[in-house]
């Protein structure tokens, strides 16, 4: 049952990581959109902390914790975005649902092997500049984004100690479309944008766990996401245009398509965590996310004052399950979650750098009979800023998941 499940899903992921519109940041304009990817459900809901050595849960962020699955894990996650864009003087709000990973696990002895679909960013803006009857007007529209597909393998080399490998092809489109025309005049000019992305980088990482007193444990994560390259290919078109009476933009003369490729720099990234608990009662964390300045603008949004800069992440968070093997109460054995999470995104504007920063919280519901849970997360949070003419988002995104977690590989005793 599980295997047509997996089969089913990944073709609707598949489809829906095409046609998707998985977010409505104005700040998606710039690079490769906004990026979505913060790992699980699970993860997210602890403020990105994820260094437990987990037998049942799948970490999308270290590939050394596919070695600690004991069962064949399937999980799928997605959210309900509801975001409220604020500016001096004027406010708007956009709502998106969006599905945001989908993820097969496999145990193989000491070894364990993960692959999946991410949706990993999104372009989806629709921003409008109106002058005087003299001055420009211009409307800029923008879709798409870009996808990861990854696979890894991970190897237990000591009871405590892991170790692992992601190999992760990014690809996706991205579409924009600007039109600048003057007040009171019918026709402007429209400039049509399409880029596809494509490339290839790896992650790898170290996971370590060992018993410091008692039941109380120490754990830590360690990985390394190495510089690689994204390759665009552009393809530009202007045209004349204007409104139709319906207020669709209508073309009305089409020059030939330019075309052009650029090599897109992503910059390497170091992530490390580690904290205490009681293995599958609780845990608290503490995680920093290191990366360095990017080169990720194309010939479309290339201006004068947006610049990059190296980014980082501080993440504080953590779980408590009462009692995981309680008969009598349902309550007990559900898994409590909560984090802090704040990020300097390395996209700077108008000299203003672009920060994000946010509250999580979240519980993981066990299926009765199973391993397999149902996962519910909020995250509450703000990004960007007011100041220097520019755009804050205030955010709540209610996020749903499933992990189902069964034994294939049985070798049957009797036909």
């Amino acid at each position: 049952m599980i295997k047509k499940i997996i089969v089913s899903a990944c073709l609707l992921l598949s489809l829906v990581s095409f046609a998707q519109e998985g977010t409505a940041s104005s700040y998606s304009f710039y690079g490769i959109g906004d990026v979505r990817f913060k790992g699980t459900h699970e993860t997210r809901s602890m403020g990105g902390i994820a260094i437990e050595q987990d037998s049942i849960h799948m970490n999308l962020q270290n590939p050394a914790s596919y070695a600690s699955l004991k069962l064949s894990t399937f999980t799928l996650g997605g959210t309900q975005a509801t975001t409220n864009l604020k500016s001096e003087g004027k406010s708007a709000n956009a709502r998106r649902t969006t599905l945001d990973y989908l993820a097969v696990g496999l145990p193989l002895g000491k070894f364990g092997v993960g692959f999946g679909l991410i949706p990993y960013s999104s372009v989806g803006y629709k921003i409008r500049t109106m002058g005087s009857l003299t001055e420009n007007n211009q409307s800029f529209n923008g879709t798409g984004g870009m996808n990861k597909a990854f696979l890894g393998v991970g190897y237990k080399i000591t009871s405590g100690l892991s170790a692992g490998v992601d190999v992760n092809y990014n690809f996706g489109k991205i579409e924009t479309n600007n039109f600048e025309y003057i007040t009171d005049v019918a026709i402007g000019t429209r400039e049509l944008n399409n880029v596809d992305l494509s490339g290839i980088n790896f992650n790898v990482g170290l996971m370590y766990q060992t018993k410091i007193y008692k039941k109380l444990s120490f754990f830590s994560s360690l990985n390394y996401s190495l510089e690689s390259d994204l390759k665009a290919k552009n393809t530009r078109n202007i045209a004349t245009a204007l409104y139709n009476n319906n207020f669709d933009l209508q073309v009305v003369d089409v020059l030939e398509d330019v075309k052009s490729e650029k090599d897109l720099k992503v910059p390497s990234k170091y992530a490390m965590a580690a904290g205490i608990g009681e293995a599958r009662k609780w845990l608290v964390g503490v995680g920093y996310t290191f990366q360095g300045a990017g080169s990720l603008s194309n010939n479309y949004n290339s201006t004068a004052d947006v610049s990059y800069e190296k980014s980082s992440k501080y993440s504080l968070g953590g779980y408590y399950t009462p009692n995981y093997s309680s008969f009598s109460n349902y309550a007990k054995r559900m898994t409590y979650r909560g984090g802090l999470r704040y990020e300097k995104t390395g996209l700077v504007i108008n000299n203003e750098s672009i920060n994000d920063m946010a509250v999580t919280v979240g519980v993981g519901m066990p299926l009765s009979g199973t391993f397999s849970n149902v996962n519910f997360g909020i995250e509450v949070g703000k990004k960007g800023t007011t100041t220097a003419g520019l755009v804050q988002e205030n955010y709540a995104n209610v996020s749903v998941s499933l992990s189902l977690n069964e034994q294939w590989f049985v070798k049957r005793k009797f036909n």
